[in-house]
């Protein structure tokens, strides 16, 4: 599914400076190299603030904490997405208000989130899944009509971008009050270990975040607790290791890109199977190739008819977070996402990486086929 030493072979002596750099200045923490990533990422970004923390989930859980809200506050998550999304508003007291998502895109439908605003709703998180935007026009109107914050869960789109009503194009997790991304390995931009930042275009909003993540302490007030915070730092080694990374980030977004036209090509009319549809106004960064098939006999079919031929496969993701154990408290019954259960049934996601030699993406192509044909 991704080879990261390929990847990572070309810029192995960057990366073994970077290192190097890092152990000569023994800065391991809150180092100089990540505001430097900080400032780079943020400029990839349009001039967006970037608050790097420990890790994806943290950031989800900074970027709901920088909005005040109080337990039992509710926040609007889609069904189908990694628990993270829900996980995060959870542990704070908030209530996830689960909605479904659309068949095609498997984002936020945001006619479910406008259903499912209540009094108590302050907020929509919206998913960008598999590497592309939900709509954000609408659903930033709904907020804006409903007075609601709108968080952004960037963590499999970053470099993507939407085209806003005035025809301008705006980076994905920077539309919102706060957008978040990851850094996880296995990531579009990957650290070698746990990684996150938050995102904003709102100045106070960052410094606010900034102190969120570090104690509660403002930048040289040492041993000043101005509010309850977290211990959620990015490493100054995942700095300077992701700084090398970060040029090389547009020409891997462009290699993913020519791998799903070629998929798209090779899988477009097959019976039995369907590609991944785009949402208008957004780029597609694939950070994941997502097919979806008939039925869960139909995919069981095809992944093991992959598996027969050497070709790995995932599902994201099996079960929709109504179904989750951890989340049955919510009071939702099977069936309340009718979309989001047949997404958890008939999805599956096939082998794409910025390194991926083009005889392997042929090969995976002709596998699909063999079987859609027989």
């Amino acid at each position: 599914m991704l080879d990261l030493p390929a990847q990572h072979a070309p810029l192995q002596t960057a990366l073994e400076a970077a290192l190097q750099r890092v152990m000569q200045a023994a800065d391991f923490i809150q180092g100089a190299e990540v505001q430097l990533f900080a400032n780079e990422l943020g400029a990839y970004l349009g001039g967006a603030h970037v608050v790097p923390c420990a890790n994806g989930t943290d950031a989800l859980q900074l970027a709901l904490m920088s909005l005040g809200l109080q337990p039992g506050d509710e926040v609007i998550v889609p069904a189908f997405t990694y628990v993270a999304s829900a996980e995060a508003v959870a542990v704070l007291g908030l209530k996830p208000v689960l909605a479904d998502v659309l068949p095609h895109t498997f984002t936020l439908d945001p006619a479910a989130a406008a259903a499912a605003i209540t009094p108590r709703t302050r907020a929509v998180m919206v998913v960008h899944l598999y590497g592309q935007c939900a709509d954000l026009t609408a659903l930033q109107r709904l907020c804006q009509q409903h007075s609601l914050a709108l968080i952004e869960d960037n963590a499999q789109a970053i470099g993507a971008t939407w085209q806003l009503p005035d025809g301008c194009s705006v980076a994905a997790g920077t539309v919102g009050e706060a957008g978040t991304t990851s850094f996880f390995p296995s990531k579009n931009l990957g650290a070698f270990g746990d990684g996150g930042a938050v995102l904003t275009h709102d100045a106070g909003r960052a410094a606010q975040l900034y102190q969120l993540a570090n104690h509660g302490q403002r930048p040289g007030q040492k041993y000043v607790h101005h509010c309850v915070g977290l211990n959620s730092r990015l490493d100054t080694l995942q700095a300077a290791l992701l700084r090398v990374k970060l040029p090389h980030l547009g020409a891997w977004t462009a290699a993913r890109q020519q791998i799903a036209a070629r998929y798209d090509t090779a899988l477009g009319d097959l019976p039995r199977l369907r590609i991944p549809a785009r949402q208008a106004g957004s780029t597609h960064v694939f950070h994941q190739y997502t097919l979806t098939l008939a039925s869960q006999t139909e995919r069981a079919a095809l992944q093991q008819f992959l598996k027969q031929h050497g070709v790995p496969s995932v599902v994201y993701y099996p079960t929709p977070l109504h179904l989750q154990p951890a989340y049955q408290h919510l009071g939702y019954s099977p069936g309340a996402f009718p979309v989001a259960d047949q997404l958890c049934r008939t999805v599956l996601s096939l082998p794409i990486h910025p390194a991926m030699p083009a005889a392997q993406v042929s090969y995976v192509a002709e596998v699909v086929q063999a079987w859609a044909q027989g």
